[in-house]
């Protein structure tokens, strides 16, 4: 008798991520050929680099935010994310030059107006599974790409190196995968600028979904709650009949999509070779130095067909 056949990993990168962190922790004195700072990019283009030569993906997307101020939830709750600022024109420069460089080594490369990153993994993990049998490695750390997670997928913080599966959410998070959006609806989201219903924290969420499993079923028998063993039950209670429709319309705010269209890339995101004319203006206009160029072309499969990096020196 044979086993089921071991499904290949579907690599989804959460590149804002990465880009937010190197921004922050990448020194300024990294330049482009106009001075304007590249550092963002230089540190992105290290992760990038570094999990591809680590895990030689055959399969893999980066989904970009261009929808901070333009997604669908901002249309249902137009205070979405009103907590942040706008990114400043020496960073925004840098998400088109990091999305540049993923399409010049060959990489699918995920950004929508309307849709956010969170969105167009979710999408392509959906579409993945179903057309090409693939598992997700979602290589995030956000807590609500959790809720993507079935059987064979896995997520995974690569900062900090830590994996975890469907079965470890709960550990983490105090939740399973499939009641996350429940519980940051409960509980709210500071990061998205969602308060949750008002006198709901963590535990109490988590308390709550263990017993009734769902939000719907919660406010089904919202009578029960008083009778629960938690503090506060009672009012608990009372603000949940008051907030009813706050606690659905945040829930609207937390679940991922995973039908948003996406357009061009390969079926089951096979990843293509580098562009090797792309990729070397960007090595130029970036200023890259030796040794990441020599990386880069590795990394999109051109040491053949490209300059050797002493001709760029």
């Amino acid at each position: 008798m044979t086993g089921m056949p071991v499904r290949q990993p579907l690599y989804l990168i959460d590149a804002s991520l990465y880009v937010f962190r190197a921004w922050h922790s990448m020194p300024d004195e990294f330049k482009d050929s106009q001075g304007w700072p590249v550092n963002a990019v230089h540190g992105f283009a290290r992760f990038l680099l570094d999990l591809l030569e680590r895990e030689r993906p055959h399969h893999i997307a980066v989904a970009f935010d261009e929808a901070l101020d333009s997604c669908f939830r901002h249309a249902i709750y137009p205070a979405y994310k009103a907590n942040r600022d706008p990114a400043p024109e020496e960073l925004r420069r840098q998400f088109a030059h990091c999305k540049a460089l993923c399409a010049a080594l060959g990489l699918d490369v995920l950004a929508d107006r309307e849709y956010e990153a969170d969105d167009l993994i979710g999408s392509a993990l959906h579409a993945g599974r179903d057309q090409q049998q693939l598992r997700g490695v979602i290589v995030s750390a956000d807590k609500d790409l959790s809720q993507l997670l079935l059987e064979h997928d896995e997520q995974w913080d690569y900062a900090r190196n830590q994996r975890w599966g469907a079965a470890g959410v709960k550990a983490r998070h105090g939740v399973h995968p499939h009641q996350i959006a429940d519980y940051l609806a409960l509980c709210g989201d500071a990061v998205d600028n969602i308060p949750g219903v008002t006198g709901i924290g963590a535990k109490s969420a988590a308390v709550l979904l263990a017993h009734f499993g769902s939000l719907d079923a919660m406010l089904e028998r919202i009578d029960e709650i008083p009778y629960l063993r938690l503090r506060g039950a009672a009012g608990i209670a009372t603000r949940l009949r008051e907030q009813r429709e706050h606690a659905l319309l945040f829930r609207q705010l937390t679940t991922i999509a995973v039908q948003v269209p996406l357009a061009g890339g390969q079926p089951g995101f096979v990843r293509g070779n580098g562009d090797a004319d792309m990729l070397g203006g960007l090595c130029e206009a970036l200023r890259f130095g030796p040794l990441t160029r020599r990386r880069l072309l590795a990394a999109a499969g051109l040491e053949t067909s490209f300059p050797s990096a002493n001709e760029f020196a």
